[in-house]
């Protein structure tokens, strides 16, 4: 790799920062890598390549001294650290664990199991009607959820033994995994598979929960739904969910609401829509009609020429927006209904609305027309 642009190879920018530099490695050396490769002679020299890059770019003195004499050659490396030639039998040994867990199957490197650790969340779901959900109510809910066994206050452990520090990794969790590879040997750190990261070992296990320190219970949480809900709302009960272990704390309950829809009213967020129908004389008269709202029934005057379509607001009149006092408005739109059939003397009437309006009954059903629904007058 003489003269070779080790930027060049990783892909980085001569700025580049050494996370950048370390990101860059990993996501090539995962491509190039022998394993994924076999017999592949030229990924084999690309996956050298790079390695010489990273040894020399992530090392600070050695990355001055490849900036200052802008060649390998020139910066005077010995082999860098074993990567330059990778003669058989030599090669390299040092942990890889943060650089292929992904590949190996490790995600990085192995944490313990020992420490304390969050309980998951939990989700259910609750069924309201539009009027509950409008002023609020109280619901009992039920959740299954893991906590610590009582029996062994969730140390998994029957009562009066306890946990042993595991032989194997020495109570650390982690083991060294040695790996050979064409080009030397790698090591990586896994999690110890006697205690299973734990780091100790339960001889004794609690009859009650098998060991796990859990156990599992069904339990009534009383909920305060506020004025104002809507569908797909979440209300998040901190706490309430799963126990966490060792020492760890509990999880949430994430309650997601469903609403039944009003065979009166339509709801869009604080305000409320309604269709009120009157007749064509109120409509042209004008007159007080009673509107349903969801505090009760008011009295609204529709004034006199009202086109069906109008749309009148009730200020006020909607829902509560959640744990706020601001209230949005109900939207009252007017449908003038038209009778489809008529008696004589409606007929008569309409008539003599129209010739006393100036308007020509020509073309218009009147003779013709009662005859047809009344038949002849005897």
């Amino acid at each position: 790799m003489a003269n070779k642009d080790y930027y060049e190879v990783l892909g980085v920018s001569r700025d580049a920062s050494q996370d950048e530099i370390k990101k860059a490695f990993k996501k090539l050396a995962i491509k190039y890598h022998p394993d994924k490769n076999q017999g592949n002679k030229e990924a084999e020299e690309k996956f050298k390549e790079i390695n010489e890059a990273f040894q020399v770019l992530s090392d600070p003195e050695k990355r001055q001294r490849y900036d200052q004499f802008g060649s390998a050659d020139g910066a005077g490396f010995d082999g860098f650290g074993g990567f330059g030639g990778f003669s058989s039998g030599g090669g390299f040994d040092f942990d890889l664990g943060d650089i292929f867990g992904d590949f190996f199957g490790g995600g990085g490197r192995s944490k313990r199991r020992n420490g304390p650790e969050r309980g998951s969340d939990l989700e259910v779901t609750i069924n309201l009607t539009f009027e509950e959900a409008v002023f609020g109510c109280k619901k009992e809910i039920k959740i299954v959820r893991n906590e610590s066994c009582e029996t062994c206050n969730g140390t998994g452990a029957k009562s009066g033994s306890g946990k042993e520090t595991c032989s194997k990794c020495g109570g650390t969790g982690q083991i060294k995994i040695q790996r050979n590879t064409p080009l030397g040997t790698f090591v990586q750190t896994g999690t110890c598979d006697t205690c299973g990261g734990k780091g100790t070992i339960i001889k004794d296990p609690c009859s009650h929960c098998g060991g796990t320190g859990i156990e599992r219970r069904q339990r009534s949480i009383t909920l305060d739904i506020p004025a104002g809900v809507d569908n797909d709302n979440v209300i998040p009960l901190r706490g309430q969910g799963n126990h966490g272990t060792n020492g760890g704390p509990a999880g949430d309950v994430y309650v997601r609401i469903r609403v039944t829809p009003s065979s009166v009213f339509r709801r869009e967020g604080s305000d409320i829509y309604i269709e009120q129908h009157i007749s064509i004389g109120k409509a042209i008269l004008g007159a007080e009609v009673k509107v349903p709202t969801i505090d009760g029934d008011v009295k609204y005057d529709v004034p006199a020429g009202t086109q069906s379509g109008t749309t009148f607001r009730l200020k006020g009149k909607g829902v509560s927006k959640v744990n706020t006092s601001y209230r949005g408005d109900q939207y009252v739109k007017i449908i003038v209904d038209i009778p489809k059939k008529l008696n004589e003397a409606q007929h008569e009437a309409i008539e003599m609305f129209m010739e006393a309006s100036g308007e020509s009954l020509d073309g218009v059903h009147t003779k013709k027309f009662k005859s047809r629904l009344f038949g002849k007058k005897k």
